[in-house]
């Protein structure tokens, strides 16, 4: 499916918006319950679904904090930039080629962290936090939309691309992403299945 220039110029803007918003609420409620799991250890989380979905074994862990501090509070500040930056587009700010990189290049480090969180909770922790496996879905298509927005507008311009390759990319949008996810569910999917064969 190809995106149109116009069409994506109109429905970034909103893509940040609206995923901002999910991701400040769920970090909001993440932070919450991390700070009633601090006064009492014995606190549920209302995501404590069963053994395997479990919010507040995981925010026990130590991969639960970074630098010291809680991972919430960096998804509100990180939240709450890309709220800002919809909005700023949607009022039609025209924003400079090095600011689209920077804003790349956060979108990266996000995704990276990601990629990080989502696999040691799968492979070392043995659990899933339900609220951060939100955070987890509406990370990858920030960083995707960006990278095309940017590849359109040739803000980013990679040489080992060439036109070609490029182009599929931009073309093919939206069957990448949907093979991530496959990939992202089977994993869950064939790692858990122990116990999801349980309910069934």
């Amino acid at each position: 499916m190809t995106i149109k220039r116009t069409n994506l110029n109109r429905a970034l803007p909103w893509l940040y918006i609206v995923l901002a918003v999910i991701g400040l609420i769920i970090s909001f409620a993440l932070t919450y319950d991390k700070i009633k799991i601090a006064q009492n250890p014995n606190y549920s989380p209302v995501c404590n679904i069963n053994p395997i979905l479990s919010c507040g074994s995981v925010m026990k862990t130590k991969q639960s904090d970074i630098f010291g501090l809680p991972n919430t509070l960096f998804g509100i500040a990180g939240f709450s930039m890309l709220l800002m930056l919809g909005l700023v587009l949607l009022a039609g700010a025209k924003l400079k080629k090095w600011f689209w990189q920077l804003i790349n290049a956060g979108a990266l480090a996000g995704f990276l962290y990601f990629v990080y969180l989502f696999s040691q909770a799968a492979f070392v922790i043995h659990e899933i936090c339900p609220f951060c496996f939100v955070i987890w879905m509406i990370t990858p298509p920030i960083l995707w939309y960006t990278t095309i927005y940017n590849l359109k507008e040739k803000n980013i311009n990679p040489k080992f691309l060439g036109d070609g390759l490029r182009n599929k990319i931009i073309k093919h949008h939206a069957d990448i992403l949907i093979t991530w996810y496959v990939l992202v569910f089977l994993t869950l999917f064939i790692k858990f299945y122990y116990y999801w064969k349980t309910l069934i």
